[in-house]
Order: structure tokens, then sequence, then C-alpha cells
């Protein structure tokens, strides 16, 4: 394997993509070079990297020829034109998107949880959506303590997961408002401001919203439990960034809130943070920029027999996208 590789990132210019550039020059992946792609209109802009000013060039099909890794944060149809692309040269394609993440011949990995799936890879690796890696950290060490049998999820998700422009967008409205002036929307179908929308996607025929069958279906194939059970909400809320999952969690097995807390504090993606009568929780504010996501808030669920209920923090430009693309290629 080599030591050094040339690594490619597709959507550089988005939020993500500026994540992905920061977290692979932080944590010093051995990068013999980098590329930056994007639309054609994004050709030809500068961007400063901790290893200097690197031109934007457009993403073509023979982008790929000399890669050897390229992460893909451009929206589902870019991937489903260019990955193939990337992979038929030869080049290992890790995309955000969730067009291949279903597929049974595309792992779909989060290195704490499935590494292993990564050795049958055919260039195309899948990274998935921000929520159901963020709820992993909490999910997944339960489950090895006590065996997941069904859970329900209502989440808090920040504008990041919508991108730039959503930042904005947030931003504008809360300056209209404190100017008295009105408060235009345009990325969301109402005002984000001083609001919660529980509109995350777009609705399917049985009312959930894609996103919030994500849960469901990704959690089933990175956890490797096809018959776990899973009934999701997805809320947009005014945070900047940072996502937050309220879960209420069914055990095959008898459940301790003390070893619960001893499964979360061992377990390399996630954080302890658990102590209500000190007013200690996790919290977007303080789940900014950082590895590992906070679970909190564990008690006994009052619903369920075998049941805990708790709250997970992780940052959606990190955990939730850059940071596990930057996992898998270390992986790699």
């Amino acid at each position: 394997m080599k030591k050094e590789f040339k690594v490619g990132i597709v959507g550089a210019t988005g939020a993500v993509g500026q994540e992905l550039i920061d977290l692979l020059f932080g944590r010093n992946f051995p990068m013999k070079s980098l590329t930056l792609l994007a639309s054609a209109r994004s050709a030809g802009k500068k961007i400063q990297t901790p290893g200097g000013e690197l031109t934007v060039e457009e993403a073509k099909p023979e982008s790929f020829e000399n890669l050897d890794i390229a992460i893909f944060s451009a929206g589902g149809s870019v991937s489903l034109s260019l990955v193939p692309e990337a992979a038929k040269r030869g080049c290992v394609a890790i995309d955000n998107s969730s067009a291949f993440r279903m597929d049974p011949n595309v792992p779909l990995v989060v290195p704490e949880v499935n590494a292993d799936a990564i050795k049958n890879h055919r260039n195309i690796i899948a990274n998935p959506n921000c929520t159901t890696a963020i709820s992993l950290m909490a999910l997944y060490p339960l489950h090895r303590e006590f065996g997941l049998k069904r859970f329900f999820a209502s989440t808090y998700q920040a504008v990041s997961g919508t991108g730039v422009k959503a930042m904005e967008e947030l931003k504008n409205q809360v300056r209209a408002f404190a100017e008295n002036k009105k408060l235009e929307a345009s990325v969301y179908p109402y005002q984000i401001a001083f609001n919660a929308l529980p509109h995350v996607d777009v609705f399917l025929e049985n009312g959930y919203t894609k996103e919030e069958m994500k849960m469901l279906n990704e959690t089933r194939k990175i956890m490797g439990l096809p018959n776990v059970q899973c009934s999701t909400t997805c809320v947009r809320v005014p945070v900047m960034r940072a996502h937050s999952i309220a879960i209420n969690a069914e055990f095959e097995n008898p459940v301790s809130v003390e070893k619960a807390r001893e499964a979360i504090a061992g377990f390399p993606g996630a954080e302890l943070d658990d102590n209500p009568s000190e007013k200690k929780y996790p919290m977007p504010l303080f789940y900014q920029k950082k590895v590992k996501c906070g679970v909190g808030r564990i008690r006994r669920d009052l619903a369920f027999e075998n049941g805990l209920s708790f709250w997970v923090v992780g940052d959606q430009l990190w955990k939730g996208a850059a940071l596990n693309a930057v996992q898998i290629a270390e992986l790699l």
C-alpha cells in the first residue's frame, strides 16, 4: 500500500468540502497531492489551504485518472454521474451522497461500527446520512451491551445540513429580525429563524420523509440488523451547526443506566456528558468541530420494559459528513 496518496475532493467549494480540506490537513492525512474539484461555474476559483493556495478544477471523468482517493460531497446527481467514472479508473470513491448507500455491492461504513465492511469495496464506499452516523455513536455501544430491538428518534437538525446558503439565510433572518425588517425565506419553505420545521427532505407516500427513512434503512445495513425497527421524525431547527437526536430505544436484554454509561464512555466515537444535577448534557453549542459525539440524559425509558432514553449531539459537518469520510480514507 502506498505511503502517500493523491487525493481529490469533489464539491470542494461547499460547506462539507471546506471541512474536508481542513480535516485532511489537520489530521495529517498522508497526501502526495490534493486536487479540488467542483462544477464548471466554480472552476478557476482560488482556495487557501494549509498546504497553500489551490485552484479549483472542473470535475470531469478524466479528473480521476491520476487520483488514488476521491471524496465526493456534491450531491446525488453528481455522484451518480462521476463516482462510477472514478471507480473504473482505479480511484477509490468515498461518496457522501445517498446515491450508493443501499446498493448491496457498496459498503456503507461508519469506522467505529463496521470497519471490516471496507474490505469488500469495489472502489466505491458510501458515507451514511448525518443523523444515522451521529445516532450510531450511542446506539451501537448500547446494542453491544443490551441487544437493540427497536427505537424511536426525534432529530433536531442544524441548518448546516442544508449547506452554506441555508447557514447564510439563518444569519440574514436573525439580522433582519433585530433590525425590525421583513424576514425573507428562499432555502426553506418558511423562515427558519425562531422556528422549527418538521420537514427535512421530500415526503414519501408513507408520510415519512426520505431523511426519516434513511435512519431505518441505513441503521439496518451498517449494524447488520435487518429486522431492527425504527420510527423517526426529523425537524430542522435554527441552530447553525451540530445535530441533536432524542432516542427512545428498546433492547432484548434487561438494561442498566450504569452499564449504559460505561458502554458510552468506553466507545471511541462517543463522549459521556451526563450529569443533569450539574446541568451537564450535550448541546450543539459545545459540539461544533469535535471528533466525538456527546451522549447524555441517559435514563430508563418509561414506555419500554427494557428501554433507555438518551440524547446525542454531533457536528453534522464533521461526524455527520466530512470527518466520517476522512476516517474511511484513513482506513484505506
